[in-house]
């Protein structure tokens, strides 16, 4: 097998939770070195959210915290102390890109912001992933995926007219807006600095990432002055060709919008009179007989039926149903990876598949500053400058720590 595309590639991650955790997640299964920069308390605060993997190290056995920290590695420094401050300023000189998801300014005037970075290493890539962005009046804003959404319009298009407005069951912000963007922002860097050999500064803001996907509504809103509303929109629930049905037992999609799949739809059901119904809203007479047809069947039979008929419809499935589902097989979605302590355990797959150099695992979620003396010594301090951070608590290892779960996220 050839080697990962980021094999070589020294990622610092000092971010927390889900937007950096996944942006360098992606980097990691690929075969970047992240290193996740924790603190000398407890680290990450999702390393002690429910569930758990039973016998797993305690703190890596969060399901949600090795869903998105596996092949990682952890030190633990101590940003508030000199020496701490130090030693990430060294650990910076040789490392590619550096992550982080603090509120703007923090690392500022801890005296390791970008301007400090960029003296060590000109040639470092700084990616701040944040709600608002580094500029603006919403700087220093506290905030999360609903906030984006609500003050960047995607959250007031989603839902029913007559309705409130419907959160997304994913965090629309934290993965599209920020993780993605963020992995982006930093690739694009990367290739810019193969040509210059310089650095940059990365800003991600979650709330521009997230407004970003209404590129086609905003369009209308521009050329046309059009004025959006939750419900009247073509692709969220206006159209009666173009929708979720309850069934007899459960629900499924209709996702006709071409006339030719509407026409499949409507030969399979034997109701060629609904054709000329097919750009109608909710609430006529036509989407009742609708409504009517896909009540008359259960979730099954109408699977059955967009096998034999190609009209875009497919069953709401689950959770559970989705992750035992053939087509995530098929498709590895579903993988599963060595957690020392617990075995094997499952997370989900690569989304990506590249032909050549496929994604991978390469290693289990880190315990908290389990690789901390392993970095330092790769990085070039001695065995004796080595014990000496210990002994000051400028770094912390797992060997001995003491650790207080946090209330996060608890039951």
């Amino acid at each position: 097998m050839s080697g990962l595309p980021f094999e070589g590639l020294k990622v610092l991650d000092l971010s927390r939770l889900l937007p950096g955790g996944f942006c360098s997640l992606l980097l990691a299964d690929f075969g970047a070195d992240v290193i996740k920069v924790e603190d000398t308390g407890m680290g990450d605060y999702i390393r002690w959210s429910p569930p758990a993997f039973e016998g797993a190290e305690e703190t890596a056995k969060s399901a949600l915290f090795l869903s998105l920290n596996r092949g990682k590695r952890s030190v633990r420094i101590d940003l508030k102390s000199e020496a701490g401050r130090d030693v990430l300023l060294k650990l910076a000189r040789d490392a590619d890109v550096l992550l982080e998801s603090f509120r703007p300014g923090v690392l500022d005037r801890l005296g390791v912001g970008y301007e400090r970075l960029k003296q060590e290493n000109p040639r470092l890539v700084y990616c701040a992933i944040t709600g608002y962005g580094l500029t603006g009046p919403n700087v220093q804003r506290s905030g999360h995926d609903m906030n984006y959404l609500g003050l960047n319009g995607v959250l007031a298009l989603s839902g029913d007219a007559d309705g409130p407005p419907t959160q997304a069951g994913a965090q629309i912000a934290d993965l599209g807006g920020g993780a993605l963007m963020g992995a982006f922002g930093i690739l694009a860097a990367l290739r810019e600095r193969d040509r210059s050999g310089e650095g940059q500064l990365v800003d991600v803001s979650m709330f521009d990432g997230a407004l970003s996907w209404l590129a086609m509504v905003a369009a209308r809103v521009f050329a046309a002055g059009e004025q959006p509303r939750r419900g009247a929109e073509m692709l969220s629930g206006s159209l009666l060709c173009y929708r979720p049905y309850q069934c007899a037992d459960g629900w499924v999609t209709l996702g006709a919008l071409e006339p030719k799949f509407f026409a499949a739809f409507c030969h399979g059901v034997d109701r060629e009179d609904l054709l000329e119904h097919q750009f109608e809203q909710p609430g006529s007479a036509a989407h009742a007989e609708v409504e009517a047809i896909f009540a008359g069947r259960t979730r099954a039979e109408w699977a059955d039926f967009a096998q034999q008929h190609d009209c875009c419809l497919e069953p709401v499935l689950e959770v559970e149903e989705a992750l035992e589902s053939e087509l995530v097989r098929a498709r590895e979605m579903v993988i599963a990876f060595e957690q020392p302590g617990a075995g094997m355990v499952k997370g989900l797959g690569m989304p990506v598949k590249l032909s050549r150099t496929p994604g991978r695992v390469r290693s289990g979620g880190p315990s908290l500053g389990e690789h901390t003396e392993q970095v330092l010594r790769e990085s070039g301090f001695s065995e004796e400058e080595i014990a000496q951070l210990l002994a000051d608590g400028a770094v912390a290892s797992a060997a001995g720590s003491s650790v207080t779960a946090s209330p996060f996220l608890a039951s």
